[in-house]
């Protein structure tokens, strides 16, 4: 569902509150905790909703269209009453305060729960490596909102250490117990658990925004140079274009050779060929396909070095404002 867009959401809300409390609540067990926010948000908004549209989401969902279109008097109620039944007392209170703006919940599994700000309250006066340990159990748009919270300082000192972090230790997940008040329980019986390390880093990094991005990397270049550009490496690969949405692949579009792009398309996935293809006039899509199909075998590093060249123009680009990488920013305006 994450994928979905607004329209989406809101179809899947629609097709939640036609379905009932107890079904709905079925569904709910099955989502993960961004997802039931983002759901729980669409319904607890919708206040109205046309026959037309509710016949339309049914007809979608293939399940069988109602005469009528009143399906909640009463929308925040039943956001509460789903809730409740699909997680429980605790965890649903936690949430509905987020939606319809907590409660204690132990271990790094409620953290999933709370919003950046009171994560990062409660992880501000704890170690830096202990802060690492514990954000690398989060998505990392959620670790990237909660570091974007903390001071610069121990903004820098969290993301060295998660980027150098190896693993962690069932004795390091006994500290988080103590700290966390039983983060993970049995921890002596877990293997080493492999979170950490230069790509989370660079994932966490790359959502944080421009601004916070320099000064992060400047940080870690002055303690290890090598470090940072190992990060840097993992910060967007080609692959990530795909994310990049279709103004920013037309500028880059116009910055690359023809024979560069056959070159490095020749190892790109079927998505992103086809998210070039869909931004080229359908005349040159034809000839990039042609090309594509009559080129022969070409050596791998031609064609990572081909794709590093068009991650330069991305970089440039992005610092140009003509792209966007990552989900983060800090949407400055003068």
């Amino acid at each position: 569902m994450s994928s979905l867009d607004e329209h989406g959401v809101e179809d899947a809300a629609i097709l939640m509150m036609s379905l009932g409390e107890e079904e709905a609540a079925e569904v709910f067990k099955h989502l993960a905790p961004k997802e039931v926010q983002r759901l729980g948000e669409t319904i607890a908004k919708m206040k109205a909703i046309t026959t037309e549209r509710v016949d339309n989401v049914l007809e979608k969902f293939t399940v069988q269209a109602g005469g009528q279109s009143l399906l909640v008097s009463d929308t925040d109620e039943y956001v509460k009453a789903v809730l409740r039944k699909a997680l429980g007392e605790d965890k649903a209170n936690l949430l509905i305060d987020r939606i319809l703006q907590g409660s204690d919940m132990s271990g790094v599994e409620s953290l999933k729960w709370m919003d950046a700000t009171s994560v990062a309250e409660l992880l501000r006066n704890e170690h830096p490596q202990i802060v690492a340990a514990i954000l690398v159990h989060l998505d990392y748009d959620q670790a990237s909102s909660v570091l974007k919270v903390f001071t610069e300082r121990q903004r820098n000192e969290v993301l060295v250490r998660i980027a150098t972090l190896d693993g962690i230790q069932p004795s390091a997940l006994k500290d988080l117990n103590e700290v966390m008040s039983k983060v993970l329980a049995g921890g002596d019986k877990l293997r080493k658990a492999s979170l950490g390390g230069v790509k989370p880093a660079a994932e966490i990094i790359n959502l944080m925004g421009a601004s916070i991005e320099t000064a992060v990397l400047d940080y870690i270049r002055e303690a290890d140079n090598e470090l940072a550009q190992k990060i840097m490496d993992n910060m967007f690969t080609f692959d990530d274009l795909e994310k990049v949405d279709d103004k920013g692949i037309q500028a880059l579009l116009k910055e690359v050779q023809s024979e560069s792009l056959v070159i490095a398309l020749k190892g790109a996935t079927p998505e992103m060929r086809e998210k070039v293809f869909k931004n080229m006039s359908t005349r040159a899509a034809e000839t990039l396909r042609e090309d594509l199909e009559s080129r022969g075998p070409v050596r791998v590093s031609e064609v990572e070095s081909e794709q590093k060249e068009m991650l330069k123009i991305v970089r440039r680009l992005a610092d140009e404002g003509q792209i966007v990488l990552g989900g983060g920013g800090d949407d400055e305006y003068l």
